[in-house]
Parts: C-alpha cells; sequence; structure tokens
C-alpha cells in the first residue's frame, strides 16, 4: 500500500500531466475559411494601393525611357514585397525603425492611389475633350507626382507641428450659473510611437498650460507601445495645468499597448483616469460630473474589469447635475443619449488624417469631426486628434488642441 507522501506525489503528477499536455484543437473549416478569405482581400487591397500608382506612373503609355521604367518598377515591386514584413515587425514586434519605414510608405502609397484615380479620371477626360495628343499620359503622370510630392510635404509638416487651437462654445442648458465659462481644453489621440515626439509633447503642454484650463480631458490614444518604450514622450503630460481637474479614459491603441500600465502611468503623472467611474468638479457651490468609460475594444481584450460600463461611470452621481463623459469612440453616442448625457468629448476619428479616408472613416462612425446633436439633450464633440497614427502625414485634416468654453442658460445674457 503507497504510504501518503507516494500518494500525494502521485496526485500533483496526475495535476501536472494533466495541464502540460496539449489538448487536440479542432479546426473549424468555416473559420479557416474566413481566415484565408480575409488575407486574400488584404492582399488584392495592398496589391491595387501599390499597382495603380506604378501603372500610371510608368506603365499608362507614358512611354519613358526604359531605364525610368525599370526603376520605377524596381521600386514598387519592392516596396510592396517589402511592405508586409515591415508593418508586421514593426507594429506587431514594437521595432520602431521598421515602424517608421512602414508607417512612412503606407502614407506615400495612399496619397499617390488617391491621386492615380483622380488622374485616371482627368485622363479620361482628356480623352473626351480630345486634348493633349500622344503627350497626354505623360502629362497626368507628371500632374499626379507633382500634387502628391507637393502634398506629403504640406501634410508632413501639418502631421509635425503643434496643432493650431480650435475654439468653440459650447451650450448646456443644465450648466448651473457659477460654471458658466468653465474651459474646457480637449487633447485626444496623440499616438507617441516609433518617432520620438518628446520635443512635440513638451510644446504640446506648453500650449495646453497658455489656455487657462479649468479642466484638461485626454481622450484616449496615448500612444502606440507600452508606457516604459512611450515614458519620455508622455512625460510632459505631467506638468499640464487645470484648476479643476485632469481627466482621462482609454483609446483602443491602450488595449494594444498594456491599458493597465497605462492607467497607472497617467494617475502617476497627476490625471485621474476615469475608468469607468466619475469626479465632480465644483464652483462657487455649482456642480459638474465629468464621467468616462472604456474604449469599446475594452471588453474583447481579455482584461478583468475593461469594458465600456457607463452605469458604473454613473453610479451614485446625483441625476441632477450635468454631465461631461468622455468616450474615446464617437460611435458611443447612442449610449449617452440614452441615457441623458449633456456632452459626450470624443477622438479616434482623426477627422480622416489623409484625404479622403475620412469617407471610410463615416462607415464605422457616426461623425468625423467637430459639434453635432443627438436627441434632444446631448450634444457630441468629436476630436480630429493632437496628434497622428502611423503615416506622418496629414492632408486636410489638421490636428487640433480644443478649447470648448461651457456656457449656462441660467447665466443670462
Amino acid at each position: 500500500m503507497p504510504t501518503d507522501s507516494e500518494a500525494k506525489n502521485a496526485q500533483e503528477s496526475a495535476r501536472t500531466d494533466t495541464h502540460t499536455t496539449p489538448l487536440p484543437r479542432e479546426r473549424n473549416p468555416a473559420r479557416v475559411l474566413r481566415r484565408l478569405r480575409g488575407i486574400g482581400v488584404l492582399l488584392l487591397v495592398l496589391a491595387l494601393l501599390f499597382v495603380l500608382p506604378w501603372w500610371t506612373l510608368f506603365a499608362s503609355g507614358t512611354d519613358w525611357p526604359l531605364p525610368v521604367f525599370v526603376t520605377g518598377t524596381v521600386l514598387f515591386g519592392g516596396a510592396l514585397a517589402t511592405f508586409p514584413f515591415l508593418m508586421f515587425t514593426g507594429h506587431a514586434r514594437r521595432a520602431d525603425r521598421a515602424a517608421r519605414v512602414a508607417d512612412t510608405m503606407l502614407g506615400v502609397v495612399w496619397v499617390l492611389f488617391t491621386w492615380s484615380v483622380l488622374g485616371g479620371l482627368a485622363h479620361l477626360l482628356l480623352i473626351g475633350f480630345g486634348t493633349g495628343g500622344a503627350h497626354r499620359a505623360r502629362i497626368v503622370a507628371v500632374a499626379v507626382a507633382a500634387v502628391s510630392v507637393g502634398l506629403l510635404a504640406w501634410g508632413h509638416f501639418e502631421a509635425m507641428r503643434v496643432p493650431r487651437v480650435r475654439r468653440l462654445d459650447v451650450s448646456l442648458p443644465r450648466l448651473g450659473a457659477a460654471l458658466d465659462g468653465v474651459r474646457v481644453v480637449v487633447l485626444a489621440d496623440t499616438h507617441y510611437g516609433p518617432i520620438d515626439r518628446a520635443d512635440w509633447s513638451a510644446r504640446v503642454t506648453e500650449a495646453v498650460n497658455r489656455l487657462d484650463a479649468d479642466i484638461v480631458v485626454h481622450a484616449g490614444d496615448i500612444a502606440d507601445g507600452t508606457p516604459d518604450q512611450r515614458r519620455e514622450q508622455s512625460a510632459p503630460l505631467g506638468v499640464v495645468q487645470a484648476r479643476l481637474a485632469r481627466v482621462y479614459v482609454t483609446g483602443n491603441h491602450e488595449y494594444l499597448g498594456q491599458a493597465e500600465g497605462w492607467l497607472d502611468r497617467m494617475t502617476e503623472l497627476g490625471w485621474e483616469a476615469l475608468h469607468n467611474r466619475h469626479v465632480v468638479v465644483e464652483r462657487a457651490g455649482d456642480r459638474l460630473v465629468l464621467a468616462g468609460v472604456d474604449d469599446l475594444t475594452a471588453e474583447h481584450s481579455g482584461l478583468t474589469g475593461h469594458r465600456a460600463n457607463l452605469s458604473g461611470a454613473l453610479a451614485s452621481a446625483d441625476p441632477e447635475l450635468p454631465v461631461v463623459l468622455v468616450a474615446h469612440q464617437p460611435k458611443y453616442i447612442p449610449h449617452a443619449a440614452a441615457a441623458g448625457i449633456d456632452l459626450q468629448i470624443s477622438g479616434h476619428t482623426h477627422g480622416g488624417q489623409i484625404w479622403p479616408f475620412g469617407l471610410l472613416v463615416r462607415i464605422d462612425q457616426p461623425v468625423v469631426q467637430g459639434l453635432s446633436r443627438h436627441g434632444e439633450r446631448t450634444l457630441l464633440y468629436t476630436s480630429r486628434g493632437t496628434g497622428f497614427w502611423g503615416p506622418p502625414f496629414r492632408v486636410f485634416a489638421p490636428s487640433e488642441i480644443t478649447l470648448l468654453t461651457l456656457r449656462s442658460a441660467a447665466a443670462g445674457p
């Protein structure tokens, strides 16, 4: 008969075997097919993004000398072949140098693709009107290249500069008279990332502090990367000044780079992390609720307690008080309107960032930028964002630091 010790060891061995022996995974044919179809669509789109500009610039009847044609073909072919590897290495494996190259390539090819489409339409018009003759293709190619280079140069300047201040008065009828004129500065989508923008971050903080804010809001997507990776770039947030509160909510990109760590980092920097919670600010007896919810992607992050939970955010809040809700994505607005929120502040869209990408954003989000009304009471302000994601370009979608001045009907004229 085995001793108690031997029996215990046998049980522990059995438990260990159970945990270390991998269970067979069943293959779901439908899931595999969907994944293959998705990869196929992605590769097709990627090929189209690179092939159409190549065709417009070098192969649409331009009849360039052979060295020009070969150089252009090698350039586009090499870019198409290396882009997926650079993008995966840069963003999935957090290699900043590869990410910088891949992101720049993406921005360049998107602008070239857009203007190649427009150039193709212009080519058809020239044919229809019988103008341009044998040099039509070259004229279109040179025009597409010139416009693209000009827009990329201007767009890079727009992305890297300190954003201009966008000022707007927002009327909240339930706001107490003593809170009339409260200044709310909004930051969103700073996206500290592979390009070191610590100096830019410091200059953004200086611009914010010149606005003499009562409340400063960061509406999420602080960074692409972990708090340790972006520590220097995020440090200037610690000296942002506000009389009443500095509040922050998670964006979808926090859930790609340690959301819990970013909540801790913002707390370390002196910000109130509105992780499905609220704070109340007061001036001369009148009060305002500042509430925040996690990003909509949080529910699928696997992190315990992370999901957009408006009822939790408003728990114990006085229902008679006006509420400003911070929710990263504008499409949270139906929940805010149903709850009678006075103002929702969001980001996420970047205003489209590189025209005409805003048209695609509009498919997913109800608003791309600016102030809009939803229901009888609820207003939504959607920031175009303070920084940029990925491609270091902003074309016809300028960045912004937003100054919202809250106005009360009770204050009178």
